[in-house]
């Protein structure tokens, strides 16, 4: 089968990330004797710096990775937490219906930072300057401007010189949109690493003194001090139309960490996939598979419309069930083991039929009538209802096919040559979310968006609770040993897209570049979970690369079919390793920028 490009071979190590300098980086520090958990924290900080529309220092990242000294897989939440002042009472007084999808309201913790260090100190062997250089040299020196970025920042430059100066000062240098494919620097971020690498060696020579007065000065030091200033200090247009400050403060920060979850995990084929708990949108993907595990897949195409019509049907299901039950475990009762049971899933598996569901049918667990009928109530009254092919505010889609004005998210793989193996999906805090802090050269996140403010629901509004993140990296086993890391930005749709790849990998043998390369396909059926929360019933987004016949043959079965260009959904990367300890990595072709490299 012709690809676009080589799956990737080798034994020595293998990084595939969303840019080919993060991924290069990543492979930089392998090179030097560093580990899986060491090139994924360089990658990631040059994701910051090469992708600003995609990801920052203020996002948040959740991770799943398989430790070689340790054995066990387990799941890295750096998804940071709502401010202690983020109320119902006091977003309501705002007028607000719900948290807008930019400005400062929507600023929860940025919990990316302490992740990383964590996970360096834990489980990496470089310091603090190994993990860091990398992106203090892209934002001093320079990186050339992707197309997309320079697009981005031409149809959001009036919003930003009216509303937004301190972003245009970065974005839009002396009043002039930043040429693609020339050098683009950001010297405020590149000073900012740089002040947090002088803190951290100031603590001495000890590797793990360092990362703790690193994580100091981000948490309890200048830069929690400068988030404080800006966020109580500024009035912030956001696209509520109206101006707003932020709630959060530098106690916030201070009294906040990173943390380790066991991960959720489903036994499929053979293979057993892990994935972060119910305050992401992972078990999701768990429970698609449980709907599919007994349909034969294997006996249809790849790219048949009876293979797209079976999944996205079953997707439907699965994120009706996100709605009704998923929320942060430390707030609410999700209950997993019943969504992932046989019989749950021998009873939801009825519903698929021939005809494509125009209905959200969240499944009835018992005990529970009463908060799926708020929800159902809530999503009529406050969830707008879109044609398949409008407009869409969900990130990835409106960046692939549009100017974009939101951001979206990366994705970082990486197996080492003793077997240690890293997914990390890095997010927010792009500079389309809020306004650049001066004194810091990046803006907080958004991810707050993602609460109701309506009482009573799994994703209400409280403080110090996790947003239901749709960033959801993935790790499976295959016969219980560390097999593959994959993933993919794309909001609502990385479930959608990465099922698609594994279903693909596992049931037709096609190997990592193969089944990245194959046509995709996604629904918007479901409410997306970014202001205003609007849903198509209904919708399947295809590539034209499908070709007539199928996409013909899967609106004959109700999908209102949304045809998009080819090579134009879904950002995929993935690598493996083999039982005998041959590497395989894979990276997507398309918007002609993630890369995958090993040796």
């Amino acid at each position: 089968m012709f690809t676009t490009r080589p799956e990737i071979l080798g034994t020595f190590g293998v990084v595939t990330s969303t840019h080919w300098l993060a991924s290069a980086a990543g492979m930089s520090l392998l090179e030097r004797g560093g580990n899986a958990f060491d090139a994924c924290v360089a990658s990631a900080f040059v994701l910051q710096v090469v992708e600003p529309h995609l990801v920052g220092p203020a996002g948040e990242v959740p991770a799943v990775f398989y430790s070689a000294r340790t054995g066990r897989v387990e799941v890295l939440c750096g998804q940071g937490t709502t401010p202690a002042a983020a109320t119902l009472e006091r977003y309501r007084a705002e007028g607000l219906k719900l948290i807008p999808g930019n400005g400062l309201l929507a600023t929860v913790i940025p919990g990316a930072f302490d992740a990383w260090m964590q996970l360096l100190r834990d489980h990496g062997t470089m310091r603090v300057r190994d993990v860091l250089e990398p992106a203090i040299y892209y934002a001093e020196h320079g990186h050339a401007l992707m197309p997309r970025i320079s697009n981005t920042i031409a149809g959001l430059k009036d919003f930003f010189e009216t509303h937004w100066p301190t972003t245009a000062q970065v974005y839009v240098p002396g009043g002039k949109v930043p040429e693609a494919r020339k050098l683009f620097r950001n010297p405020a971020l590149a000073r900012t690493w740089t002040r947090v690498l002088k803190q951290a060696e100031s603590a001495g020579s000890d590797r793990e003194r360092q990362i703790e007065a690193a994580r100091d000065a981000f948490y309890r030091g200048f830069v929690a001090e400068e988030i404080d200033k800006f966020a109580r200090g500024t009035d912030v247009m956001d696209e509520s139309g109206s101006t707003h400050r932020g709630v959060i403060t530098a106690d916030d920060l201070a009294g906040w960490s990173a943390s380790y979850d066991t991960p959720v995990t489903y036994d499929y084929h053979g293979y057993t996939v892990a994935k972060a708990g119910s305050w992401s949108q992972g078990p999701v993907f768990l429970q698609t598979l449980a709907l599919l595990k007994d349909m034969d897949l294997a006996g249809v195409g790849p790219t048949s419309a009876e293979f797209v019509h079976r999944v996205t049907e079953a997707m439907k299901l699965a994120f009706a069930d996100r709605e009704a039950y998923y929320g942060d475990p430390a707030f609410v009762d999700v209950p997993l083991d019943h969504l992932l049971s046989d019989a749950y899933n021998a009873e939801r598996r009825a519903l698929i039929g021939e005809t494509a569901s125009q209905d959200l049918l969240p499944g009835q667990v018992p005990g529970f009538e009463a908060q799926v009928a708020r929800v159902m109530d809530t999503l009529e009254r406050l969830s707008q209802v879109s044609a398949p092919g409008s407009a869409t505010n969900e990130p990835t889609l409106a960046d692939m096919r549009a100017s974009a004005k939101r951001g979206d998210t990366t994705h970082v793989d990486v197996i080492d040559r003793w077997g240690n193996m890293i997914s990390a999906t890095p997010s927010g805090g792009w500079f389309q979310s809020s306004p650049v802090i001066p004194e810091l050269g990046f803006g907080l996140n958004t991810r707050a968006q993602m609460f109701w403010l309506e009482e009573g629901l799994p994703g209400t509004l409280a403080p110090g609770k996790r947003p239901r993140t749709t960033l959801t990296p993935s790790l499976a086993l295959r016969d219980g040993k560390p097999y593959l890391a994959f993933g993919t930005p794309g909001g609502d749709q990385q479930e959608q897209w990465q099922l698609l790849f594994f279903l693909r990998h596992v049931h037709h043998g096609l190997n990592l570049q193969e089944a990245i390369d194959l046509p995709m396909s996604h629904t918007m059926h479901f409410p997306t979970s970014f202001y205003p929360r609007d849903r198509k019933p209904g919708h399947l987004a295809v590539e034209a690369s499908f070709g007539a016949e199928v996409i013909e043959a899967l609106r004959q079965r109700g999908h209102r079919i949304e045809q998009v260009p080819e090579w134009s959904v879904g950002r995929l990367t993935a690598a493996s390793r083999d039982a005998d300890g041959l590497l395989h990595a894979a990276a997507t072709p398309r918007l002609m920028q993630a890369y995958a490299i090993g040796r």
